[in-house]
């Protein structure tokens, strides 16, 4: 039996963006994909707050710049959506920075550039080692 944090909830964010893959195929823009993937997340009933603002802090202070995560689900997984034909290093630490600067407990970086869905999931640390 597995013990993934969040392992329905992933699983279904990560069927839906299968799904959505599947009909588009890869090449769209990110902006093509976050709007269909806005659609379905509604259809399915997957709680989501699209580009939503993180905020950053520094010391105890709030930062005036900030994060805009591409989803957040169930208040408490970022999706992040790429749409390249392949993801980088650089690509992996903004979603660990997204987890960094928030309570969110698991990233899931998505990319639909390529001929198949590729995703990976990230864990916050520090937040999984308070509990």
């Amino acid at each position: 039996m597995s013990n993934l944090l969040h392992e329905e909830k992933t699983y279904s964010i990560i069927g839906v963006c299968m799904a959505v893959h599947r009909s588009l195929g890869s090449g769209f823009l990110e902006s093509v994909y976050s709007e269909v993937l806005t659609k379905e997340f509604e259809k399915r009933n997957i709680p989501f707050e699209r580009e939503k603002k993180l905020e950053l802090y520094y010391d105890g202070e709030k930062l005036n710049k900030y994060f805009k995560a591409d989803f957040v689900c169930y208040n408490s997984i970022i999706v992040e959506i790429k749409s390249k034909i392949r993801i980088i290093k650089v690509d992996e630490q903004q979603i660990i920075n997204y987890l960094k600067a928030t309570n969110c407990e698991v990233g899931l970086l998505v990319n639909f550039g390529e001929s198949s869905l590729k995703y990976k999931r990230f864990i916050n640390t520090l937040k999984v080692r308070l509990r």
